[in-house]
């Protein structure tokens, strides 16, 4: 019998959210509802929001090596809208943008709305490789890198420091700008591209997976010399973050709330990596340990579109390979699990019925339903 629809095993949207963040987010946000901050918080806001709101997120975004300054900040009302925001600043209509060959989703989507060609760059186990993005370059001219350097989604690679420096001295030689996504950067403490080349590197960051998918701020960190594109971009796409989230993502992040949700959910990551580790032990996963998610390649007698439909019948949702991929019909035979949306007990489950479904064959599975 088919579970119904409210036992639902969500291993498919990755929003990590805590039993305990509800009552640490309503005291950081405790006064928001005073008159006079409500009247500065529902005023009309801008791309580049609040000083205080630069501030906040300038000191939140510093780590070892790099030290946005407040005056590079940006905001949009979510990392979606970001990354529009930085491919419409960076490639014209008709442009062409390499990324890797299996990427963030989204990407693809809004390429398409802004008239954007996404070329796919070949990975190896340390990420993009430098010598594809050359390739992909002298056969037809890129006008920007989208790359997700650290715990990449969907499979968790994160560069090492020798293919950071690789990868930087190649968008030096082309005169390449990156746009770099370090949405999962939060769960680890390696050193983002932008260190390296600040001149180069958009840094795109949201509170949604930090705090919550209510709370969606985006966050544009631009180069000095790029900082009137970035501006106009949010502005004329109608990108612009609103007053009120401004102000509850500047308290969440000046208050030390973001970075003890970061703490915790560091913990939280580890734990679930391991549960899934132990359970799916003997099958081919990919994963950084401090991941909310990882990559299953899949065993030769299952398809992946099949298996996410066998496992759909059974209450849990996955995402098929395909989702991820740039090129079609290039997409290997694996699914995402995303690790953060369910329960402990329900992760356990729903990883236990994915390692029973793994040992069954394709035809058992389609003669018995």
């Amino acid at each position: 019998m088919r579970e119904p629809a409210d036992a639902r095993i969500n291993l498919e949207v990755n929003y990590p959210l805590l039993p305990q963040q509800w009552a640490m987010i309503a005291k950081s946000l405790a006064g928001l509802e005073r008159i006079d901050a409500l009247e500065s918080a529902l005023r009309v806001s801008t791309s580049t929001g609040t000083k205080s709101a630069r501030v906040a997120a300038a000191a939140y975004l510093a780590r070892k090596d790099f030290a946005p300054q407040p005056e590079q900040i940006f905001f949009t009302a979510n990392g979606k809208q970001s990354l529009a925001a930085a491919l419409a600043a960076l490639v014209p209509t008709g442009g062409r943008c390499g990324v890797e060959a299996l990427t963030y989703p989204y990407v693809k989507s809004i390429a398409a709305r802004l008239g954007v060609t996404l070329v796919p760059i070949p990975m190896d186990e340390f990420g993009a490789r430098p010598d594809a993005i050359q390739k992909a370059h002298r056969e037809a001219h890129l006008s920007a890198l989208y790359l997700q350097p650290i715990i990449q989604n969907p499979l968790g690679v994160t560069m090492n420091a020798t293919r950071r420096a690789d990868i930087m001295r190649v968008a030096e030689k082309l005169d390449l700008t990156i746009i770099e996504d370090i949405v999962y950067g939060f769960l680890a403490d390696d050193t983002p591209l932008a260190a390296l080349g600040p001149d180069r590197c958009i840094v795109l960051d949201s509170l949604s997976k930090k705090v919550a998918p209510g709370l969606a701020l985006g966050i544009l960190v631009a180069p000095p010399h790029l900082r009137e594109s970035v501006m106009s971009a949010v502005r004329t796409g109608g990108w612009i973050a609103s007053g009120h989230a401004l102000a509850a993502g500047q308290r969440l992040m000046a208050d030390g709330t973001v970075a003890e949700l970061t703490r915790l959910k560091r913990i939280d990551a580890a734990r679930r990596q391991q549960t899934a580790a132990r359970l799916l032990a003997g099958y081919q996963l990919a994963a950084d340990p401090r991941s909310y998610h990882l990559w299953l390649t899949l065993p030769p007698h299952w398809r992946s579109q099949t298996f996410v439909a066998a496992a759909a019948r059974r209450g849990i949702a996955l995402t098929p390979s395909s989702t991820f991929a740039i090129a079609h019909g290039h997409a290997p035979n694996a699914v995402r699990l995303a690790l953060a949306p369910p329960s402990p007990e329900q992760l356990d489950s729903g990883l236990r019925t994915i390692a029973s479904l793994l040992g069954t064959k394709e035809d058992d599975f389609d003669s018995t339903e």
